[in-house]
């Protein structure tokens, strides 16, 4: 484990520092408004391309990852009620759908590549990305329920309603 998390590279004090920092109290660290101005650039980067694509290319011919397919049967296997056009923020973030989504998004752990990175999502797939209309979750949630909306055509006015926009300089 310690190799596949590069910490074979520390060496002792690199590792001693690295523990007491973690011995510390959770209160003695604060956000720092550089690194979360980072991290709201990449999630709106990463909303603009998405919607972008939406725009320019028919939903039903996107592959999000090589392992669509798994994530699609294992989303609807796991939330087969889940209502993909319409999501509402207890469906993600009420304690029952917290526990049922932490096994869900586990399973992908390794397979998918930041799996568990904050992105953005539509809650309303016929809308665009607005402040009401978006709710931050896990990358693997994100691919779920777009490769969900896009195999079962929720995505597909997307074409129709909206154009694709020149991506904006975020830097």
């Amino acid at each position: 484990m310690a190799e596949r998390m590069g910490l074979e590279n520390l060496g002792v004090d690199g590792m001693l520092g690295a523990a007491s920092a973690l011995s510390g109290s959770a209160e003695d660290y604060v956000n720092q408004p550089a690194i979360e101005m980072s991290w709201a650039i990449k999630a709106y980067d990463h909303a603009e391309t998405y919607f972008n694509l939406l725009c320019a290319v028919d939903p039903a011919l996107l592959r999000l990852t090589p392992e669509d397919d798994e994530i699609y049967a294992k989303c609807r296997e796991s939330f087969p009620a889940l209502d993909l056009r319409q999501i509402h923020e207890g469906d993600l973030k009420s304690t029952e759908a917290k526990e049922k989504w932490r096994s869900f998004c586990n399973t992908f752990e390794g397979k998918i590549q930041d799996f568990n990175f904050g992105t953005l999502l539509r809650l309303d797939s016929s809308l665009d990305y607005a402040e009401e209309n978006t709710i931050l979750v896990t990358r693997i949630q994100f691919f779920a329920i777009e490769i969900g909306r896009n195999r079962e055509g929720l995505n597909s006015d997307i074409r129709n309603k909206y154009k694709a926009t020149p991506k904006t300089k975020s830097s």
